[in-house]
């Protein structure tokens, strides 16, 4: 296999390009990063200086792929499977990336931001930022609710790029900040994409590390 995957099972960005290479059925090898050991992390940051995941290394075409979306671009482009993850349709293709940055910077984002709260030292918490981010998911749970009361999928019937962006977006923030009552439109998208085979097995395989999660410690 040409095609390794470096990554962390927990780590809500590496389940995108996850996602795409379980939708297609793309063979590669998986490398778990564990920033924590020295070994695996000078390894990692000789592969990603900047030490982000994932990291998509190609060696039949002697190419590192960095960032979640450009990695499922890559994939889209040169290995492509019978999922159309990026339209051929220039139109379509730019939806499908519009919605892929709006769950990106207007989900994932700020509930991370939720997260990373979490786990700072006591004293060094930032709640106002928090209350923020939780505003910005309210905002964004709005936005999305309008938008799937009558679709499938983020493109409607066909399943893209931007349902791997929306999989770890929501099923994250829902941990966070929960949908409750209000969104049922989004409740139901959710629930569609974590029945979504590709989905499901990312699910399965993180579950050994969700102990690590921090739920309910502020």
């Amino acid at each position: 296999m040409s095609l390794t995957l470096h990554f962390h099972p927990l780590a809500s960005f590496c389940w995108k390009p996850l996602i795409a290479l379980y939708e297609n059925g793309i063979p590669f090898t998986p490398v778990i990063v564990d920033l924590g050991n020295a070994e695996s992390r000078a390894a990692f940051l000789k592969i990603s200086p900047s030490g982000k995941m994932p990291a998509l290394r190609d060696d039949a075409r002697d190419r590192t792929v960095l960032e979640s979306t450009i990695v499922v671009e890559y994939l889209a482009a040169h290995y492509p499977g019978p999922v159309e993850l990026v339209p051929a349709d220039t139109d379509l293709a730019l939806a499908v990336r519009q919605a892929d940055r709006f769950h990106d910077f207007y989900v994932q984002e700020p509930m991370q931001k939720i997260v990373g709260d979490r786990l700072r030292p006591e004293g060094k918490t930032d709640p106002f930022g928090v209350e923020q981010a939780r505003a910005q998911l309210r905002n964004s749970y709005a936005i999305i609710e309008e938008d799937m009361r009558s679709k499938n999928w983020a493109m409607g019937e066909v399943f893209t790029m931007a349902d791997c962006a929306a999989s770890p977006a929501l099923f994250y923030a829902n941990k966070v900040e929960p949908f409750g009552e209000k969104y049922p439109a989004v409740k139901r998208y959710h629930d569609r994409l974590v029945q979504r085979p590709a989905f499901a097995r990312v699910i399965e395989e993180a579950q050994p590390y969700f102990k690590f999660f921090p739920y309910n410690n502020g």
